[in-house]
């Protein structure tokens, strides 16, 4: 009997590699220093704040500034370190995901599908399509840049190298806390913005999927769990946008434009307030779905 989840065959390569990756994590305890912990912290924000939220999300997939390309390469090595796959893989269905956001069976990770499946079992199975052809289809300014090409196929690597150096430097316990912890941490972290942010939360916005604006997705991901915010303004470079709403990311990009490196940075536009919702009866929880 072939197990499947939500019709879709298991991928068992993924099964296998995130399964590993978090029994090891679980290991981090006997391994403790306050080396370590910065060391994971630190790699926390350049894998995730720095690789997927400024540079998958916000300067590849959306294009909400710009950078110099050699920078942009330097950045997109960032990315590669998340364990999340490849730019260009992962660009596409992250635009896959906005052009069929929450459509039962369409959508590659709507909780409207199941909670657990948008957070993590769509990662666990088989995607059921041509990855290099949705890759054409929804990244093609990306597949057509040889460099970019030949990082998505090499995505591996970096944590490879990232970890060889951490063991050179400090032996096994720098791995697990610099190399599978932090992978973990940034992971769940990202899953919990198509799972979370799409169950629990405030609607600032009218939008017409189920995004919301939930505050501990928006610390633990550097900014992107102000998602109805994003759905509402895909191109904004800012994703919180209320003084409450801590965007990390947004103060990298700020910091980017100071030196002259991030260059046609995206805004609000001026007619944004018309699409916000009244908040008095709108801005409520999303109650749980049912089991």
């Amino acid at each position: 009997m072939t197990l499947t989840w939500n019709g879709k065959r298991f991928d068992w390569v993924n099964v296998v590699y995130f399964g590993v990756v978090h029994a090891i994590a679980a290991t981090a305890f006997w391994y403790f220093s306050w080396t370590a912990l910065a060391i994971c912290i630190a790699g926390w924000w350049l894998s995730g704040s720095i690789g997927v939220c400024l540079t998958y999300h916000r300067l590849l997939t959306h294009r909400g500034f710009r950078v110099p390309k050699p920078l942009e390469y330097a950045l997109t090595f960032c990315g590669m370190l998340a364990s999340e796959g490849g730019a260009i893989t992962w660009v596409a269905m992250h635009r896959m995901h906005h052009t069929l956001s929450d459509r039962e069976g369409k959508d590659l990770h709507t909780p409207k599908d199941g909670f657990w499946w948008s957070h993590i079992g769509w990662i666990l199975t088989k995607i059921g399509s041509d990855l290099r052809e949705i890759e054409r289809k929804h990244a093609p300014e990306l597949v057509a840049d040889p460099v970019h090409r030949v990082m998505n196929r090499l995505h591996v690597f970096p944590n490879i190298i990232v970890g060889l150096a951490l063991y050179a430097w400090g032996g096994w316990a720098f791995v697990v806390w610099g190399t599978f912890l932090r992978m973990v941490i940034n992971l769940h972290a990202t899953w919990f913005v198509n799972s979370a942010s799409h169950t629990w939360g405030y609607r600032t916005y009218d939008t017409p999927e189920g995004s919301t604006n939930l505050w501990w997705v928006g610390l633990v991901a550097w900014g992107e769990g102000w998602h109805n915010n994003h759905h509402a303004f895909q191109r904004s470079a800012r994703h919180g946008h209320e003084w409450w709403e801590v965007d990390m990311t947004w103060m990298v990009i700020r910091g980017l434009m100071a030196l002259g490196l991030a260059k046609d940075v995206q805004r609000l536009p001026a007619t944004a307030d018309k699409f916000r919702l009244d908040r008095k009866d709108h801005a409520v929880l999303v109650e749980e779905p049912a089991a």
